[in-house]
């Protein structure tokens, strides 16, 4: 009995150990933290799939957002490129436009064609010397001797003749002006194709220019295009002069620059050397209300004066004196009773410092000097130094050279061509301006007599040459290589070359013309040659000088 109630307490004592709540706080809230743990999963995995989809949008956005961007650079390149050519076609279009253009104005109404159905080499510049060919050595010869040779001993009685009555003339103008006020004239000097020996054109005229300076206290002040100063490219070759007093330009006072103010007075001018009214000015043959010296002044005032003088030494000779041309301040003619004539020019120019370069207010018979900008503006002469250099290469040149006799020919026959065509934008000048450049380039022996046709074939294709290029260089402005002899200004060896044919780019119908009188002078120069040559008699060579 007491074994089975230990039994029995035993097992209950085991039961209720093993009940399932007897034990809550550790088995109870398994179930429970199950579904939550599984619950806050699903919302984490909801969360990330969220975060995912917002991440993907987010790369989506941004590879869109590059495309776009590569897509707009590749529109911008493209228009670049499309703008590009566009600009090209556009160029290329007007210059072909231009080109059709400069066609159509050289070959309309047939200028350019060549007449009588004759091959068109003389049509094309650069092409026109070819099949050219001039008379041999004895017929050039013989035509010097008959037509140029003669005028020599003519050229010489005339320009002794004219330089002495010039002086007297000179002379007697000092005698009118007043020393204290007018223009101080000092003596001529010759210049030009009578003084270098080689004009043949009748009627022989002789080239004299007179320096002139003002009245003391003043002086004048040059400017030139390449001193510096601004000057236009259509003004190259020109300058100015300023009439101002000798002591300003020595001491380079302010005074007259600046506004000293009423209770300043300047130590070096008084208040009356100071001012300049433009009646004074106007006086002082300055362009009115300016100090820059006035050419068309300077002509009134040249001609008054020669007028004067005359008047006065007038009842010492048999002959009448009168202006030949009212455009040229100088342009004179002696009238002998016999009814002969004989003109020269007596010229006023102003020396540009120390040198033998002149400014020249008028160019006789010339287009040299066409269209000066102003009256204000004076061209630069070197006529002095041109007839130096030749006369000093001359001397290093064989007996005899044939530098002269060249430039002689050539200047007839260009003559004698615009007797036939008319005037052309060619002159005289311009052919003495090949002959220095020759003169410079060859050799002494290469101007021997007997290769007289061979320097003349060198002039024309010379002369060809610059007018296919439209450039023919004056001589010694930019040459570096001017002799040292004739002590020429630095100034103007450093300057940039000056362009002789400058004025022909611009107007073409001038050197349209220019051109075909070239290429007729070339078509006829056997022609006439030989015509002056062989069938005029000799015993009227000295009276056939149409050039």
């Amino acid at each position: 009995m007491p074994v089975g109630l230990f039994r029995v307490c035993l097992l209950v004592i085991t039961a209720i150990v093993n009940h399932p709540l007897f034990f809550p706080k550790e088995n109870g809230t398994v179930p429970e933290n199950t579904e939550e743990i599984i619950q806050k999963m699903k919302e984490r995995e909801e969360s990330l799939r969220l975060e995912q989809l917002r991440l993907e949008q987010e790369i989506a956005d941004q590879e869109a957002t590059q495309k776009a961007l590569e897509k707009a650079a590749v529109v911008v390149e493209e228009s670049k490129e499309e703008k590009v050519r566009w600009d090209m076609w556009t160029a290329l279009s007007m210059v072909i436009f231009l080109l059709i253009e400069l066609w159509r104005q050289d070959f309309q109404e047939g200028n350019w064609q060549d007449i009588g159905g004759e091959e068109d080499d003389m049509a094309v510049l650069g092409k026109a010397f070819k099949g050219v060919a001039l008379p041999d050595k004895a017929v050039l010869a013989s035509f010097y001797e008959k037509r140029i040779l003669g005028t020599t001993g003519d050229m010489a009685r005339m320009r002794e003749m004219v330089e002495g009555f010039a002086d007297d003339l000179l002379e007697a103008l000092r005698s009118v002006c007043n020393r204290d006020a007018d223009m101080e004239v000092e003596d001529c000097m010759g210049v030009g194709s009578m003084y270098e020996n080689w004009r043949v054109r009748k009627p022989f005229v002789c080239d004299l220019i007179v320096p002139f300076a003002p009245p003391e206290p003043y002086c004048f002040r040059c400017q030139t295009w390449c001193s510096g100063d601004s000057f236009p490219p259509d003004e190259q070759g020109y300058g100015t002069i300023k009439v101002c007093r000798a002591d300003e330009d020595a001491t380079g006072c302010i005074c007259d620059k600046t506004k000293l103010g009423e209770d300043m007075l300047c130590l070096l001018h008084s208040h009356v050397s100071s001012t300049r009214p433009s009646s004074e000015m106007e006086d002082l043959l300055c362009f009115k209300n300016t100090q820059y010296l006035d050419a068309d002044q300077v002509m009134k005032w040249f001609q008054i004066a020669v007028t004067k003088a005359w008047n006065r030494i007038s009842h010492k000779y048999e002959f009448d004196l009168s202006f030949s041309l009212l455009d040229s301040p100088g342009a004179l003619k002696i009238k002998f009773k016999s009814g002969k004539s004989i003109a020269f020019n007596l010229t006023p120019v102003v020396q540009y410092e120390n040198s033998d370069v002149y400014f020249i207010s008028h160019f006789p018979r010339s287009s040299l000097a066409a269209d000066i900008p102003s009256s204000t503006h004076w061209f630069l002469t070197f006529a002095v130094y041109e007839r130096r250099f030749i006369q000093l290469v001359s001397k290093t040149l064989p007996a005899n050279a044939c530098h002269v006799s060249c430039l002689q020919i050539l200047s007839f026959l260009h003559g004698k061509q615009c007797s036939l065509t008319g005037p052309s934008g060619l002159t005289n000048y311009h052919l003495k301006t090949v002959l220095l450049h020759l003169l410079q380039a060859r050799p002494s022996q290469d101007w021997a007599p007997e290769k007289l046709e061979a320097r003349l074939q060198d002039m024309l294709k010379f002369l060809e040459k610059c007018l296919h290029e439209k450039k023919l260089y004056h001589f010694f402005i930019g040459n570096g290589k001017v002799p040292a002899e004739l002590a020429f200004p630095v100034i103007f060896q450093r300057a940039e070359p000056l362009n002789l044919f400058r004025p022909f780019v611009l107007r073409r119908d001038i050197y349209r013309k220019m051109v075909d009188t070239f290429h007729e002078m070339l078509r006829n120069m056997s022609a006439l040659i030989n015509e002056y040559t062989v069938h005029i008699p000799l015993a009227h060579t000295n009276g056939i000088h149409k050039e």
